[in-house]
């Protein structure tokens, strides 16, 4: 029977969980059963349907680097049947602080159950800003 979240607070900590243990079938009972989901990791492609969703996890845990997360700065907006979530990852490999990843992680409620359908995270940039408050992105 799969896992079923009363909140997105719990999916998204089922999420984040996963994510750090590696385990591929914990992270997709957080994934809706629903071929418009749509995973966004850093500096790659938009993934879309949980058949490329779930190959791109399964790659990603096969490398040998231990990722851990700790959030920071979140930012929720929820109704009924939609949760937004905006979050900062900071995000260590191996016990070495790497930076800060932006990630929007988005759940619906779902046959009695909060699910992930969109998970976006991008590097956060560094931004400079001159003298004349001009901001200039690297």
């Amino acid at each position: 029977m799969p896992e079923v979240f009363a909140t997105p607070q719990a999916a998204e900590a089922a999420f984040y969980d996963a994510f750090h243990r590696r385990d591929l079938v914990a992270m997709m009972e957080v994934w809706a059963d629903d071929d418009r989901v749509v995973c966004i990791h850093p500096g790659t492609e938009r993934l879309e349907g949980r058949a490329q969703v779930e190959h791109s996890w399964q790659q990603l845990f096969a490398g040998d680097n231990q990722l851990a997360f700790e959030l920071s700065d979140a930012q929720y907006t929820q109704d009924a049947l939609l949760s937004i979530h905006m979050v900062r990852e900071n995000v260590s490999v191996g016990g070495e602080y790497q930076g800060v990843v932006l990630a929007t992680n988005i759940y619906q409620f779902i046959d009695g159950s909060w699910q992930m359908i969109l998970h976006h995270a991008s590097a956060e940039p560094v931004i400079d800003q001159d003298t004349d408050d001009d901001f200039v992105l690297h």
